[in-house]
């Protein structure tokens, strides 16, 4: 598997983190089609089916994560 740059994924958790804190799931078509694209990509780029464990998995590959830490799955 193709393995996204560490640069890539922590825009797109920036994205899709922006997207969530707007609330655009409740936005207008084009705000909800660009969130849509962002979770898509997310899990492509990390090989995930659903986006809670593509963001678990884009932010283990960040640089500085630490395998034991599980705090975002409780989120």
């Amino acid at each position: 598997m193709l393995m996204a740059h560490p640069a890539v994924l922590n825009d797109l958790i920036q994205q899709y983190e922006t997207l969530q804190a707007l609330n655009a799931s409740q936005g207008s078509a084009r705000v909800r089609q660009r969130m849509d694209d962002v979770a898509y990509t997310l899990c492509i780029a990390t090989g995930t089916a659903d986006i809670d464990a593509a963001l678990i998995a884009a932010r283990h590959r960040l640089p500085g994560a630490r395998p034991e830490d599980d705090s975002l799955a409780a989120a």
